[in-house]
This record gives C-alpha cells, sequence and structure tokens, in this order.
C-alpha cells in the first residue's frame, strides 16, 4: 500500500517528554507502561564511535495509554522495572538485534513475541530497509534521520535530538502493523515470526578470540612477527580507550596501528615523526606506543601469533577449487539455486540460508544428499522451518546436479583428506 507524496513528520502529535532521569519519575512511567495497552515500541541510542564499548544513552518507549517515554539509562542503569512492566508483551523494534544486547545490560529483555520492522521489511522484498525508507514507503511520512551518527554520551541532550529519538518510538506500532499487512499478503508473515523469535532468542554473543584480528588493513601483515607488534598496539589501545571511555578508533585509528607495524620505527623519534602519531595527543602517550611496538619485537618465535587461525567451519571459498573440486562444484550450484529461488520469492538470499550455513552444508554434505537429508542437516545447523521447507529441495536438486557434473568429468576428490 504504497502511499505517494511523503509528509514530513518533525514533531511527535503528543510533543517531546521530558527524560526519565530519577527513580521517583521512573516509577511513573512504569506504572503507565504497565497500564497501556497492545504492543511496545522500544529503540535505544549508542553512542558508537564516540564511546567504549555500545552501552545504551537513551531507551525509549512507546505504547498505546502511555504515550512516548524516554529514559537515561546512566542516571538510571537498572531498567529492570521497565523490563516488568511489559513483561509478556510484544516488543517492536527496527533492526532488533542491534538493540538488543545493550537494552540487556540494563535489564532490559523481552519476554512476549518480538516485531522486527527492519527484517520483516527485508522478507517483504523493499529495496531499502533503513527505518526512514520503510515509514515513507508504507506509512508516507518522512522522518529525517540527521541525529543519528551523533553522540547520544552528550548531556543535556539537545531538544532537537530527544525529538529524533521519541519520533523513532512514534512510528513503530503503525509500522509494524503495516508490515505485518503486507507480510501477510504475500504469504509471508509465519516465515517473519520464526526469524523474529529466532533474533529474540538468539543468546548474547561471548568475548570474541583474538579481537585484534579484526584490525582494518591486517591484510598487509605478512610475518608473526608483526602480528606480535600489531597485538601489543592494539592491547594498549584498548586498555587507554577503556580508561578514557573512548572509541578505541577515536584514540588511534586502525590505519595508524598498522602503519606503526610496516614502517617499523626503531625509535620514538620516529615512531612520532609518522602521520597521526606526530598529533599532540599520541606525542604524549610516544612512550606507551612504542613500549608496546617492542613487546611484539620481544615476543619469542615460539609464541608469535599465526598468520591463519583454522576456525571451526570450512576453508575460505576462494582455495576449494584447488582443495575439493567437488565442494566447489556443489557451492557454484548452491548459490545459483539459491539466487534464483531469491528473486522468485523476493527475499534476500541470506535471509533465505545464512552464508555460513551454506558453505558448511557445501563443504561436508550428507552422505546420500536426498531431499530429507538435507533438510535435516539445515535443522541441524539452525535453520528455521520455513527456511528448510523452501531451501532443502533446491539444494539437494542442485547436489545432484553437481554429482552428475563431478561423475561427468571425473572428479572423484576424497573430501575425508582433505579437513
Amino acid at each position: 500500500m504504497e502511499v505517494e507524496g511523503p509528509r514530513p513528520l518533525e514533531t511527535p502529535p503528543g510533543g517531546v517528554p521530558d527524560v526519565v532521569d530519577t527513580p521517583e519519575v521512573l516509577d511513573r512511567a512504569v506504572q503507565a507502561l504497565a497500564a497501556g495497552t497492545g504492543p511496545v515500541a522500544v529503540d535505544a541510542e549508542r553512542a558508537s564511535g564516540y564511546r567504549y564499548g555500545q552501552r545504551a544513552f537513551l531507551v525509549q518507549l512507546r505504547r498505546e495509554g502511555a504515550g512516548t517515554v524516554l529514559i537515561d539509562p546512566v542516571a538510571l542503569p537498572d531498567l529492570t522495572t521497565v523490563s516488568k512492566a511489559v513483561e509478556g508483551i510484544e516488543w517492536v523494534l527496527h533492526a532488533a538485534s542491534q538493540d538488543l544486547p545493550c537494552l540487556a545490560e540494563v535489564g532490559m529483555r523481552p519476554t512476549g513475541e518480538l516485531f522486527d520492522t527492519e527484517l520483516g521489511a527485508r522478507l517483504a522484498g523493499f529495496e531499502k530497509v533503513g527505518l526512514a525508507a520503510v515509514v515513507e514507503q508504507l506509512l508516507g511520512w518522512q522522518l529525517a534521520k540527521e541525529h543519528s551518527a551523533v553522540d547520544w554520551s552528550t548531556r543535556p541532550l539537545p531538544e532537537p535530538w530527544l525529538r529524533y529519538a521519541a519520533l523513532d518510538v512514534e512510528v513503530l506500532i503503525d509500522l509494524r502493523e503495516a508490515l505485518a499487512e503486507e507480510l501477510e499478503k504475500q504469504g509471508k508473515l509465519d516465515w517473519a515470526r520464526q526469524e523474529f523469535a529466532a533474533v529474540r532468542d538468539t543468546p548474547a554473543p561471548g568475548p570474541r578470540t583474538d579481537p585484534w584480528r579484526r584490525t582494518s588493513g591486517i591484510h598487509r601483515l605478512r610475518s608473526g612477527r608483526q602480528l606480535a607488534v600489531l597485538r601489543e598496539l592494539w592491547a594498549e589501545r584498548d586498555e587507554i580507550a577503556l580508561q578514557r571511555d573512548q572509541a578505541p578508533g577515536r584514540v588511534l585509528p586502525d590505519r595508524a596501528l598498522i602503519s606503526a607495524v610496516t614502517e617499523a620505527p626503531r625509535t620514538v623519534a620516529a615512531l612520532t615523526a609518522l602521520p597521526v602519531f606526530s598529533g599532540p595527543a599520541n606525542r604524549r602517550r610516544a612512550n606507551r606506543w612504542f613500549r608496546a611496538i617492542q613487546r611484539g619485537r620481544a615476543v619469542p618465535d615460539s609464541e608469535l601469533p599465526a598468520a591463519n587461525v583454522p576456525g571451526d567451519g570450512p576453508p575460505p571459498p576462494r582455495i576449494w577449487k584447488d582443495r575439493d573440486p567437488d565442494a566447489a562444484t556443489r557451492l557454484s550450484r548452491a548459490r545459483d539455486a539459491l539466487t534464483r529461488l531469491s528473486e522468485d520469492l523476493r527475499v534476500p538470499v541470506e535471509n533465505l540460508l545464512s552464508p555460513d550455513s551454506l558453505r558448511r552444508l557445501c563443504w561436508r554434505p550428507p552422505a546420500e544428499p536426498g531431499e530429507a537429508s538435507v533438510a535435516d542437516a539445515l535443522r541441524d545447523l539452525g535453520a528455521r522451518p520455513w527456511q528448510v521447507a523452501l531451501v532443502a529441495p533446491a539444494l539437494a536438486q542442485a547436489f545432484a546436479t553437481s554429482e552428475r557434473d563431478g561423475k561427468r568429468h571425473g572428479n572423484g576428490t576424497d573430501r575425508g583428506d582433505m579437513a
């Protein structure tokens, strides 16, 4: 139900509420939310790129009968009473997987159903799935997004920012209704519900192994010694960032870490001659940075980090053709089959089946890859019932085709020798 001529939505009809930042006002807000009706719209604002970590600096809720509530989780770090007030109630969020972890940190977890308007828009085949784009397409409102990347740790929060934050939850309930109608019309509402439940029930990720390996530009480093120096520099930066409650990239950008490794300065003066390190803040920390470099250089050869850390999954697909030609053919055929299915259903390929699951299945398919065994393998990989029903037949056919191609061309690689 596309609406022509988007109308600017600049101010919530009920005005911008005051920020809840005392226990007494929070109690009243909790009572109002508990007395409200229908689903609750939920959103959170973080200070990504400004502060250390991904914690929430503003929590927004809206429920019929309660209105909009803006809560300061810095002043009120325990919001379990808010979560209890809407226990068993459907939560409506946009891109829920981004907000649920920081909401959990302040004691807010959905216990009823969840509706993710961003994920719903993907399943409905929308080309643009940002909140403003989906609201414009389905509701005909034009949302301003100029404050999406501001520093939400700022106190006091400026009124224009609060207006922006209030508008985000203002539209979510209406958007949920319009999206549910669209998904129902396309026969995808049950698919969406299964996906929403999976997002809600996915446990929070644990600490990353070797997070320093995610440094942008690490592909330029060729030796274990260089990786050891990078690891020490990364750890030093992380410690400073934590101490200063500052995003690591604002302490020192990744490109500066990589430059310090590749240029290999032998003195503090040589280090501070490098771009970024010549700035006032990093000149003051020059000795800390240089000591980190020296620690990396002093790591014994036997303790140097490996250039490549084997994961628990298959190797990178770029080497499959050499390691296992049959698996490479299976992956190619499977990707083609899912692409066709994606186009027919107007559902992104990655939502039909996660790329990781597809690679695992193609690298180690069932011994007899018929539709039933492929379906069992997909369930073992965590695919939802709607995905299994759609994808298993297509993949079984793709595997059968690749097997016939392999026999025709004489491929007979023993995958068991290539783990």
